[in-house]
């Protein structure tokens, strides 16, 4: 087989979609209505200079004699070496802490968003290599959905069906008439999917849903996150949504307007549930008054709010970003409960959405395969930590935690072996991290660029751009399989992960067990061909003529999806997989886990930190949002001339409201300091009307650029953002609970240095 070779590829795919390709120039694909510009540029020469070209070695690790904590300062020299001396390197370090710690002090991180290839994918081959040489301490949950995770398999089903199965755009536009979502719909987060994303049709479905006269409702502390003309915006105190919900079903219930039989049927746990939020069970009524006073959203407006949810098909919708806060797995809990008492679930149109305008797929109307899949093999070590724990694992071995009802122990990580990830974009208090870090015995990097992971490991290995090799390119619900030919050699000295890994695997004596005999060509056929089996329905052509053609389509003439439609219709013939088989508005097994931070009902908890505490200023304390950034996905490509395109003067731009702005006599591109006791960082503002005055957003995503006090140059908001577990039952990020103080501004700020290479000898 010749994909290896010089073939000129038609298509390729990446997590914010096709491509097409001619030469090694990126062109949107000609069927999406509203494709991202992301990553079009990846090939740019701006990009390729910060490329990791060769082996790299931390200078004074090279030096020691004996492996120890060390500072692991990214200003230091690194020392290129050959492939060889890297590898062998490696391998004996592998084998030193397996033959004095054991598999269990080594973790394997990787965060899965490196390539949309599903052979090439970090992550997997990382985590296959792991296993074939005796396991490792892996993580669960992800950073996006940690809370809702452990919290949506007890109330409703496992966050991996609940993804795929939501009501698609279609239904929603032709029979929602009142869309009330929490947090928006950001469509800037529907660029991408797991995988790749086929057709963007979040936007067409937000278009159609406004053309069909539905009235639509945002509430939340940010106005620009439901993108149509004539959206009303109810903005509120963030983390505080959940206090609204309570007291929806509040007057609901006060009113008589509750669905008795839906909750008799399809419910276990109302009678509980209503206890707490009317104040029967000793606690305070969440009256509208009461929700106001926590969450500045007019009482009169939660009552006629009430009613509408009740009177017209209506559907409730959540984002993600509720559930990455203090005590996020409430929010989870109040939607449920909320759109149970409303009663609309299973009925087209009606219910609740999780996630709309989260990713693309939620709500896509694209075809599904049962796609393909590198096995990963078998993992021996049983220990784990949720993956937003990753410094207190770092800081505090054999301390124990709770997990999902479970007591655990942190493990003695002495290697850490990173790649498919960059971790001091992801985590939470960076500075924090950065102590941490310096725990470990050695780190491991396989990485593209000179990100500030890779400038704090020890070894970097170049590892080569999805661009740069052959794959497969699948996402499910997207409807689309993609022959990814490779556009461009790699560059440099960089290798496939997978010849990286197959390498290791050799000086270990695993090599056979890693690959099974197989080259990466191989492998390609073998995951292709077991996916044509798996999928007789989709009459997939043999791998040489879909190679050939470049894609395949799945009809886009789906069936209309309605979410949990058949439970509805057979609540016994189709029962959940919670422990009742029913919607748990009250759940046993949380509240046997008898944790003060999470009961088994849905619940306002104040949060770590938040603007009704009585502690603060409110003249200079904001409170913090970190989304999602639009032009980039995570901190990929921040150097990218797209990325930085909307950055003023090379810095990230914090979003503040202009009445704030007009008091502080800031304006938008003055440079200002954010600070509290975890970090500081420079921003420049910019100034808008689309933002609750108190509140600040600074997108996530700007490569940590920290100066000799620690201040951050770039504006990265998660040097300030808390890290903690949402609560002890999911132990989820909490970075939306997050307060702020601003001053500026600044005069003569330094120059951002984010992009600077390290110095190379």
């Amino acid at each position: 087989m010749s994909h290896e070779g010089t073939i000129v590829p038609h298509y390729t795919a990446a997590h914010w979609g096709i491509r097409e390709v001619e030469g090694t120039e990126l062109r949107h694909w000609s069927e999406d209505p509203f494709p991202s510009r992301i990553g079009l540029d990846q090939l740019h020469p701006h990009l390729q200079r910060l490329r990791v070209k060769r082996p790299a070695v931390r200078a004074s690790w090279l030096r020691e004699t004996s492996r120890g904590p060390n500072a692991r300062d990214p200003q230091e020299p690194f020392v290129e070496v050959g492939w060889d001396f890297a590898l062998d390197l490696i391998a004996g370090e592998l084998e030193r802490v397996r033959g004095r710690h054991g598999n269990q002090a080594i973790f394997g991180g990787s965060y899965g968003w490196s390539s949309a290839g599903r052979f090439h994918h970090a992550q997997s081959q990382l985590h296959r290599f792991l296993n074939v040489i005796g396991g490792y301490v892996r993580h669960v949950d992800t950073y996006s959905l940690g809370a809702a995770s452990v919290m949506m398999p007890h109330v409703v089903m496992p966050m991996s069906k609940l993804m795929v199965q939501q009501s698609t755009w279609p239904v929603i536009a032709k029979h929602t008439r009142l869309f009330v979502s929490f947090g928006g719909v950001p469509l800037k987060s529907t660029q991408v999917s797991p995988g790749g994303v086929g057709k963007h049709r979040a936007s067409e479905g937000m278009r159609s849903l406004h053309a069909s006269g539905a009235k639509l409702v945002n509430i939340g502390p940010v106005g620009d996150t439901l993108e149509c003309e004539g959206v009303e915006w109810i903005p509120i105190r963030p983390n505080t949504d959940v206090a609204v919900m309570l007291a929806l079903a509040y007057v609901i219930n006060e009113e008589g307007l509750h669905n008795v039989a839906f909750l008799r049927d399809y419910c276990v746990g109302f009678e509980r549930f209503r206890a707490s939020f009317t104040g029967e069970d000793g606690g305070a009524p969440c009256t509208p008054e009461w929700a106001e006073s926590v969450s500045g959203m007019p009482a009169a407006r939660i009552v006629t709010l009430a009613r509408e949810l009740v009177a017209t098909r209506s559907l409730i919708n959540m984002a993600w970003s509720l559930q990455r806060g203090s005590h996020g797995e409430q929010a989870c809990h109040a939607l449920i409960a909320l759109a149970s008492v409303v009663g609309q679930i299973g009925l087209p149109g009606g219910g609740f959405g999780f996630g709309y305008g989260s990713m693309n797929v939620i709500g896509s109307d694209g075809g599904s395969l049962r796609g393909p899949t590198l096995p990963q093999g078998r993992n021996l070590v049983s220990e784990f930590i949720p993956v937003a724990r990753l410094s207190d694992m770092l800081l505090r071995p054999g301390e124990t935690f709770t997990y999902n009802g479970e007591t655990l122990q942190y493990p003695d990580i002495r290697l850490v072996y990173w790649a498919g990830g960059n971790p001091f974009h992801h985590h939470q208090d960076l500075n924090r991290l950065q102590k941490a870090w310096q725990r470990p015995e050695a780190i491991i990097v396989n990485e593209q660029y000179w990100t500030a992971t890779a400038r704090r490991a020890d070894v970097v290995l170049p590892a080569t751009l999805p661009l740069e090799r052959d794959d497969l390119g699948y996402s499910a619900r997207e409807g689309h399989l993609v022959a990814m030919r490779k556009v461009a050699a790699p560059l440099g000295a960089a290798k496939h992960d997978y010849e990286i890994f197959q390498e290791l695997a050799e000086r270990l004596g695993a090599r056979n067990q890693f690959t099974e005999g197989l080259s990466a060509s191989d492998w390609l056929r073998r995951l292709y061909g077991e996916c044509r089996e798996a999928n007789p329905e989709a009459e997939l052509p043999e791998f040489d003529d879909f190679w050939g053609q470049g894609m395949v389509m799945l009809d886009d003439d789906v069936e209309p999806q309605t979410l949990l439609e058949a439970y509805r219709r057979d609540p016994i013939a189709h029962s959940l997989e919670t422990p009742s088989g029913r919607i748990e508005l009250y759940s046993e097994t949380v509240a046997n886990f008898r944790l003060d931070d999470c009961p088994g009902y849905p619940s306002w908890i104040p949060p770590h930190e938040w603007l009704g505490s009585s502690s603060i200023t409110p003249e200079v304390t904001f409170h913090l949002l970190s989304d999602q950034p639009a032009r980039r996905l995570h901190s990929q490509l921040d150097a990218s001339e797209y990325s930085l395109g909307g950055k003023i003067d090379g810095r990230e731009p914090v979003d503040i409201s202009s009445v704030d702005a007009q008091r502080l006599g800031v304006n938008t591109g003055d440079v200002v300091e954010l600070w509290n006791d975890r970090g500081r960082c420079l921003a420049a503002t910019r100034v808008t009307d689309s933002i609750r005055s108190g509140v600040l957003r600074l997108s996530t995503g700007a490569w940590l650029d920290l100066d000799s006090d620690g201040r951050d140059r770039h504006g990265n908001p998660n040097v300030l953002t808390l890290d903690v577990g949402t609560s002890s039952l999911a132990q989820g990020c909490a970075a939306h609970t997050c307060l702020v103080n601003l001053r500026g501004p600044i005069k003569n700020p330094p120059e951002v240095r984010a992009f600077d290479l390290p110095v190379l000898r």
